[in-house]
């Protein structure tokens, strides 16, 4: 395949600097005559930056975003780890829920009913951090079907995905309650798979046509895992976090997209986050994989395209962690922001920047929902109730127009 890269930087300068990357690679139509229908009445054909909710995926395309590529302590331009995975059969799967990354995915504007899929590589904060705002956040978002978690095992029951998600419903029993009698309760439901954190290359999901293998990966303790997705002919690579190993190597070669942790290079350890020089080397090479270390993984699996992340991606960084990559791999290669998005076929790799609508609301529900039954008990103590000031020529009405409005015969409670 006669392979054609078009890189465009767009360099913007206001309270910071951005870097705004387009890729397409495969692609034969040069770029100019692309463009050649545009006129001062008639939109674009083709467009450089991604819009949410308004691009259908074609029934062999995958698409991947970038919905968290930062540390584990969230920033404004970054949040934890996060990648959303969709596909041209209408499938959508989560690939860890870091800290921050909830309003990354609301920003995709897809209905919560369908984003139902979560695997979890490990049970650190910056990855699965926001799994509770997913989850109950996601009930008042018009989700109405469960929410399907897989996770590993750990070394001890305890240190397992069952036992964290059925201690963190009980963390959030009062969430729960408080909303279970109010609001349509079937997307509260959640549904908990453990696989076996040993298991090498075993299938944990074979449904549609998409089947999601696990690998072991190599992080702080027993109990991380990374994973491999594949789809009409695609394969999609995701390390969660891990030090190099053998079974990356060996089950991720040739993958059309494998997204591997890039951590910052020791030296940016050092300078940037003032960790001592020991610190930097154990952590940045040793519980993590530096931007060498990820060359050498690409250089040896051959990917379509490499695409690292789990670092500070700025200006100052970038091209330090591209320096160190560059030295090992020369392949193609993106280090990832938050909202970039990859679309890919068995013929192109399109990677664009998206739009961000940072006024968004919920998609409606895509069924219709039910009534919620009657409490069986009133919600508050009568101490609680006493305190009440309940305005009736204030309240009822608001109670008639909305009622008039919509043809109900609703009453405020007593």
């Amino acid at each position: 395949m006669n392979v054609r890269i078009v890189l465009a930087f767009v360099l913007g300068v206001a309270v910071t600097v951005g870097l705004l990357a387009v890729w397409t690679i495969g692609v034969d139509m040069p770029m100019a005559e692309a463009r050649s229908d545009r006129s001062p009445a008639k939109a674009a054909s083709t467009l450089d930056v991604y819009y949410p909710g308004t691009e259908k995926l074609a029934p062999d395309e995958m698409r991947v975003v970038a919905c968290g590529t930062g540390m584990p302590s969230p920033r404004p331009k970054q949040a934890a780890a996060c990648w959303l995975v969709e596909l041209g059969n209408g499938d959508k799967f989560l690939f860890d829920l870091g800290a921050g990354s909830h309003e990354r995915i609301a920003a995709q504007k897809i209905p919560y009913d369908y984003i139902d899929k979560v695997f979890l590589g490990h049970l650190h904060v910056d990855h699965f951090g926001d799994l509770g705002s997913f989850w109950l956040g996601g009930t008042t978002m018009n989700r109405l079907t469960p929410l399907r978690v897989w996770g590993p095992s750990g070394p001890t029951p305890e240190l397992g995905t069952a036992h964290a998600l059925k201690l963190m419903e009980k963390m959030y029993a009062w969430d729960i309650d408080t909303r279970s009698g109010v609001i349509d309760a079937r997307g509260m439901v959640l549904k908990v798979t453990e696989f076996d954190y040993k298991a090498v290359n075993k299938i944990i999901f074979q449904e549609n046509g998409v089947t999601i293998r696990t690998i072991p990966a190599i992080h702080a303790i027993d109990g991380a895992v990374s994973f491999i997705l594949e789809w009409n002919g695609l394969k999609f690579s995701y390390s969660s976090d891990t030090a190099p190993n053998k079974w990356w190597l060996e089950h991720t070669r040739n993958s059309d997209i494998s997204i591997h942790e890039s951590f910052l290079a020791p030296s940016l350890l050092v300078s940037k986050q003032k960790f001592t020089a020991k610190e930097a080397l154990i952590v940045g090479t040793i519980a993590h994989t530096s931007p060498q270390q990820f060359g050498k993984l690409m250089s040896i699996t051959k990917p379509r395209l490499a695409v690292g992340y789990h670092f500070q991606n700025d200006f100052d960084t970038l091209p330090i962690m591209l320096e160190e990559a560059r030295k090992i791999y020369d392949g193609p290669l993106v280090f990832a922001q938050d909202y970039t998005v990859f679309n890919i076929t068995k013929d192109t790799i399109r990677v664009r920047e998206s739009a961000i609508d940072e006024a968004i609301f919920p998609e409606p529900p895509t069924k219709p929902k039910q009534p919620v039954p009657p409490a069986t008990s009133p919600p508050f103590s009568k101490f609680i109730s006493s305190g009440i000031e309940k305005f009736p020529e204030v309240v009822d009405p608001i109670w008639d127009a909305i009622n008039k409005a919509h043809g109900t015969n609703h009453k405020p409670p007593e």
